[in-house]
């Protein structure tokens, strides 16, 4: 080995080695730096990312396609999950119900309000395969950051639900034709405008052709049922709790006069013969002198129909000869009705109530009547049944419906269900005509679904 070395000086050696560790120590460092550095820039990416592959919702719309992005992104900050701006609306809108209308054919989406057109915007519903339902819906959810359950948490923003199994109106990439696998896609400006101005029940009705609300007026109708006047009683109590023995009324009012003087052995009441002296400053009364019971309340017999709160849906079924009613998207009551003409086509057709007239003794009412698709079923009946679990037919009527004056003119609703409709009627209540039953997406926190096809 010292042959190999030489005779090189020990302090050389040294020095060597101490160079050498420093470059080692250096290069170590180096390295270190430069792992924390790629840990870094790739911490946002792929399913590391706070929102996995899409990088948060807005994302979703840079990239419309599901490949996941490239490029880092830093977490959405608290101010990007805020509620929509205040100055984010339709402008001055007439004050009444509202109304959202979804053609397929132009695949348009259009607001009402107090039956006046407000706001139209582009949508982009269901592609053949995956359909998205013709007929008479309503909010029944709302979720401002939804993510799917169904399609790899795909975001949904500014989600309006129309049916539990899964078809809503919210913001979505727009190509121009339909593209969803059933909901109806809406631009980022009119689902951010209609959010904040809609509340559940507020009627969607979803159609081939675009459709306006219209006046109108029928006998049938319903009208606000007057309250009757509240009676006032002169000198009558109304409870018990008012009502004291005339003895000690007289008693302790001769005592209240004067504490101090000589208690008079008389009252305004005579008192039995078997009364017991005075006791203090007031008079017990007779022993055998039961004091008056407190009446019971007025109670509500238990065949009256529950008091709720909001506006009250009416479906009229020819498919099962009754009328349905709801509240607050409750079931209130059924009851079976006639129909003239029971295997004549009734249509259907969406009343709505807009507005009182009268003093609060009318209602004005306006209508739109939605054709029955009569297009075969999708190509695929598993895939039918699977979405909306029931399975799809093609309407054939031989017989033209009615419209909707002879509809009305034809239905023979009881008297009861009529009185009970109208007690508890007030704007925004609806009543939808339909040859169709009570379809199975009709469930609880809903109002009535009727699907055209």
């Amino acid at each position: 080995m010292a042959k190999f070395a030489g005779a090189a000086p020990l302090p050389s050696l040294a020095c060597g080695r101490g160079t050498l560790r420093a470059v080692l120590v250096s290069g170590a460092a180096l390295s270190l730096l430069a792992g924390f550095a790629g840990s870094a820039d790739a911490a946002p990416r792929g399913y590391f990312s706070p929102y996995g592959w899409y990088g948060g919702y807005r994302g979703y719309y840079t990239y419309p396609s599901y490949a996941p992005s490239r490029r880092a992104r830093a977490a959405p900050t608290y101010r990007d999950r805020g509620e929509p701006k205040k100055e984010a609306s339709f402008g001055d809108m007439p004050k009444g119900p509202l109304q959202i209308v979804v053609s397929i054919d132009s695949q348009k989406v259009t607001l009402f309000s107090d039956g006046a057109r407000v706001a139209q915007g582009p949508v982009s519903t269901g592609v053949p395969g995956h359909p998205t339902p013709m007929g008479v819906f309503s909010i029944i959810e709302k979720d401002r950051y939804h993510h799917s359950n169904i399609y790899s948490n795909a975001p949904m923003p500014y989600m309006q639900r129309i049916t539990w199994s899964g078809v809503a109106l919210h913001e979505g990439v727009l190509p121009g034709y339909p593209a969803s696998h059933g909901c109806i896609r809406m631009s980022q400006d009119f689902a951010k405008k209609l959010w904040p101005v809609t509340d559940l029940g507020v009627r969607v009705i979803v159609t081939r052709s675009e459709l306006a609300p219209a006046d109108f007026a029928h006998p049938k109708l319903f009208v606000p049922k007057p309250k009757p006047e509240p009676q006032v009683a002169t000198n009558v109590p109304t409870d018990g709790r008012d009502l004291t023995p005339p003895t000690v009324m007289a008693q302790a009012t001769t005592v209240a006069a004067d504490n101090d003087a000589p208690k008079a052995p008389a009252v305004a009441e005579p008192m039995p013969a078997d009364a017991g002296p005075a006791d203090g400053d007031l008079v017990k009364p007779a022993p055998t002198l039961d004091p008056a019971k407190p009446i019971a309340p007025r109670l509500k017999s238990v065949d009256q129909p529950v008091k709720r709160g909001g506006q009250v849906a009416v479906f009229v079924s020819r498919k099962e000869m009754k009328i349905f009613v709801r509240q607050g998207r409750v079931p209130l009551f059924d009851m079976p009705l006639a129909i003239d003409e029971p295997d004549r086509p009734l249509g259907t057709h969406v009343f709505t109530a807009m507005s009182l007239t009268d003093n609060g003794a009318g209602m004005r009412w306006n209508l739109m009547t939605v054709p029955n698709d009569l297009s075969l079923p999708p190509s695929d009946p598993r895939e039918a049944r699977r979405k909306f679990k029931e399975p799809p037919r093609p309407i054939l009527h031989l017989k033209p419906p009615s419209s909707a004056a002879e509809a009305l003119n034809r239905i023979q609703m009881p008297k009861e269900a009529v009185e009970r409709i109208s007690e508890l009627l007030i704007p925004g209540s609806s009543l939808v005509v339909s040859d169709e039953g009570l379809g199975r997406e009709t469930g609880r926190y809903t109002e009535f679904i009727v699907l055209t096809r």
